[in-house]
């Protein structure tokens, strides 16, 4: 029997680093070749790591969330034949190191805290404080109560019962007949919260610490980031979509060939295309370290989508190229991409500006986060049917805010809100969406 120590592969995109965000094996577990033994990410992309040989798992080298450098040692395995460990040489961990648990300890990169251990058995879940069974009171004697059964007990001690609110049904009698005393409602209330009260409402002051790793933490970076160094600018406007959605509805009922089902967003794409094309600073990343403001000719949308994992954001790449139909065969493959965890890193990377929708929730008002280092984001709310006056009367119309962001430091006020009104101008008269 030898031992084979797996490295963290190159995983492309010139990187040098990758976080753990998960493992599929623990330390014990016996492992076939090309089975999945972790997942790693870097940037937005989630690269598994298999196994290239046949064995047993005796040691893991990393937590859940550790920075691990490209060529460290993960996993070491005891595997038939003599493996790829000389003994006493390389730079694999020494076949001594004990394996505690089947989720050991890992070596701390120099730059990152050592974690404090775990206790060998950690629970998922920290259980709520309840004292312990020794500090407990004693038990209350007294057969339980059978149900429906009228507690007994004297007018004092109801009254003081009714006043702190408790359900003398749920409170054990010692005297006669289970009778219930002064010193049974001390017992009782000495108990704790695990005990019902009237309300039915039990106390909890249990704690669960979530690490946050993996898509969540870049989440979280970027958000951080987008914060701290943009003074944003959001601006918020109605919209008429009536004779939108009408001309939406109608395009819907024309089924030609294989033609998507029409959402609001390739109109909203579209429109977005015509402001850009006035406006071309909108369609812009902004290095400000460098001081250069880089503004593409291509349009490149990218779509805020939610997924189990997180948020994300695939891009439409050259929207201006794109007709109404093809833009919304683009954003329906794109979010089931990323829905399903299989969008690439290309796909995910590269937009100009950016669309986020929160319509579908009922939100009437947003202020979105720009999408770093872009200095624009346009934001989707709920369509509600409202009274508008006509200058006569009132009538119902279909009405949409849309609220957008802009960074401050190269989007003044000013052409923030031509480049809105621009798009409420498209949406509201959408003719003018196909009018070149």
């Amino acid at each position: 029997m030898g031992e084979h120590v797996i490295k963290l592969p190159d995983v492309g995109e010139g990187v040098a680093e990758a976080e753990l965000v998960e493992w599929h094996v623990k330390v014990g577990d016996l492992v076939r070749e090309d089975m999945v033994l972790a997942a790693v990410m870097t940037d937005k992309a989630t690269v598994e790591i298999p196994s290239p040989v046949d064995g047993e798992i005796l040691w893991l080298g990393a937590e859940i969330g550790d920075t691990v450098a490209i060529g460290s040692p993960i996993v070491r395995l005891k595997v038939a034949g003599e493996g790829n460990v000389k003994a006493g040489g390389g730079d694999a961990p020494k076949a001594e190191a004990p394996a505690k648990s089947a989720e050991p300890k890992a070596e701390a990169q120099p730059s990152t805290p050592k974690p404090a251990p775990k206790p060998a058995n950690p629970p998922a879940r920290v259980s709520p404080a309840v004292a312990p069974q020794a500090a407990r009171p004693a038990p209350v004697s007294g057969a339980p109560r059978a149900e429906g059964e009228k507690p007994l007990a004297s007018p004092a001690v109801r009254l003081r019962a009714k006043e702190a609110g408790i359900d003398l049904r749920q409170v054990p009698g010692s005297g006669p007949a289970g009778r219930i005393s002064h010193e049974d409602i001390d017992a009782f209330v000495a108990r704790g919260p695990q005990v019902a009260r009237a309300t039915g409402l039990v106390r909890k002051d249990g704690v669960e610490d979530i690490k946050v790793v993996g898509l969540r933490r870049k989440i979280a970076e970027k958000m951080s980031l987008a914060k701290s160094r943009i003074p944003h600018i959001t601006y918020v406007e109605e919209i008429d979509v009536t004779s939108l959605e009408e001309l939406r509805a109608t395009l819907n009922k024309d089924k030609r060939g294989d033609r998507p089902k029409l959402t609001l967003l390739p109109f909203l794409m579209r429109a977005m295309v015509k402001a850009i094309a006035e406006q071309p600073n909108l369609n812009a990343l902004f290095d400000d370290e460098a001081g250069i403001i880089h503004q593409h000719e291509g349009i490149h949308i990218g779509i805020a989508a939610q997924t189990p994992n997180g948020l994300v954001v695939p891009v439409v790449k050259h929207a201006e190229a794109r007709d109404l139909w093809d833009s919304a065969v683009e954003v329906n493959r794109l979010a089931d991409a990323a829905k399903a965890g299989t969008a690439s890193r290309e796909e995910l990377s590269g937009s100009t500006i950016t669309i986020t929708s929160l319509g579908a929730m009922g939100g009437v008002a947003t202020t979105p986060v720009i999408n770093y280092p872009e200095v624009a984001i346009v934001g989707v709310n709920k369509i509600m049917v409202r009274p508008v006056w006509d200058g006569t009367q009132f009538i119902p119309r279909k009405m949409m805010n849309l609220s957008s962001s802009f960074d401050h430091r190269v989007i003044d006020g000013w052409d923030a809100a031509v480049f809105v009104q621009r798009i409420k101008a498209l949406l509201e008269t959408p003719a003018l969406i196909f009018v070149d």
